[in-house]
C-alpha cells in the first residue's frame, strides 16, 4: 500500500488499469442490461417493470460503495498520510453521487407503478436522499479546501462522519416498518430467482468496474492538476 501511494507508481499502474476497468465495465454492463432487458421473462408480480432491478441495484450498491471508498480513503489519509489517499476520496465522490442520483430516480420510476406514488418518505428512500445531500456537501468542501489551502483533514473527518449513514440505509428496511422490500440478497442467501440473479451479477460486476475507472481517471486528472500547480509556482519562484 505504501508503494502505490508514490504517485509516479500509481500513475504507472493506472496509465493500463484505467482502460482496463472501463472497457471491460462497459462491455459487461452493456451484456448484462441487454440480457435483462430482452431475455428475462416478467416477473410474476411486478411484470414488464422487474427491468429497472438490472439499473437500480448496482447504482444503489455503488452509491453506497462510493461513500465507504471515502470513508477508508479518508481514514488511510488521517492515519498513515499517504499522498493519494485524499485524491481517492475526491475521485470517488462525484461518481458514488451520479449513482446514487441514478438510484434515486429508477426507485421512482419503479415505485410509480408498485406503491402509486413517485416518491414515498420511506426510511430506505430517505436514507438514500440524504447520502446524496452528503455526496454535494464532501464535493463542495473538498473543492473549498483545495481552493483555500484549507487542511484536507476536514473534508476527510466529515467523510468518516458520513459514513454513519451507510449502515442506516443497509438495515433501514429491517429496522423501520418500510414499504423497500426487505434485502433480497444476503450472506450466503438470495431470494431472486436465479433467472434474474445471474444478470444482476453481471450488472453489478460491470457497473462496479466502470466505477473503479472512473474513479482513476479522477484521481489522475486531479494529480495532473496539483503537479501543473506546482510547477507553475516553481517557475513564479525562478522569476522572482
Amino acid at each position: 500500500m505504501h508503494g502505490f501511494a508514490n504517485p509516479k507508481r500509481f500513475l504507472a499502474l493506472a496509465a493500463w488499469l484505467t482502460p482496463l476497468l472501463l472497457v471491460s465495465g462497459i462491455i459487461l454492463s452493456a451484456g448484462a442490461l441487454v440480457w435483462g432487458f430482452t431475455q428475462v421473462p416478467p416477473d410474476r408480480l411486478m411484470g414488464e417493470t422487474v427491468r429497472i432491478l438490472f439499473i437500480h441495484v448496482p447504482t444503489a450498491w455503488l452509491g453506497m460503495g462510493g461513500w465507504t471508498a471515502i470513508a477508508i480513503s479518508s481514514l488511510v489519509f488521517l492515519v498513515w498520510r499517504h499522498p493519494l489517499a485524499a485524491l481517492a476520496a475526491r475521485g470517488a465522490a462525484v461518481p458514488g453521487l451520479v449513482f446514487t442520483l441514478i438510484c434515486l430516480a429508477t426507485g421512482s420510476i419503479w415505485g410509480r407503478p408498485t406503491w402509486g406514488a413517485w416518491w414515498v418518505w420511506d426510511g430506505r428512500l430517505t436514507s438514500m436522499l440524504v447520502l446524496a445531500f452528503l455526496y454535494v456537501a464532501y464535493i463542495a468542501l473538498a473543492q473549498a479546501a483545495e481552493r483555500e489551502g484549507v487542511s484536507a483533514r476536514i473534508p476527510a473527518i466529515f467523510g468518516l462522519l458520513g459514513a454513519i449513514n451507510i449502515p442506516i440505509i443497509n438495515r433501514s428496511v429491517v429496522w423501520w416498518n418500510s414499504l423497500h422490500q426487505p434485502p433480497s440478497i444476503t450472506l450466503g442467501n438470495s431470494s431472486i430467482d436465479g433467472v434474474f440473479l445471474a444478470p444482476l451479477l453481471v450488472a453489478v460486476v460491470g457497473f462496479s468496474l466502470i466505477f473503479g475507472g472512473v474513479v482513476l481517471a479522477r484521481m489522475r486528472a486531479l494529480l495532473a492538476d496539483i503537479q501543473a500547480e506546482a510547477r507553475l509556482r516553481r517557475r513564479a519562484m525562478e522569476m522572482d
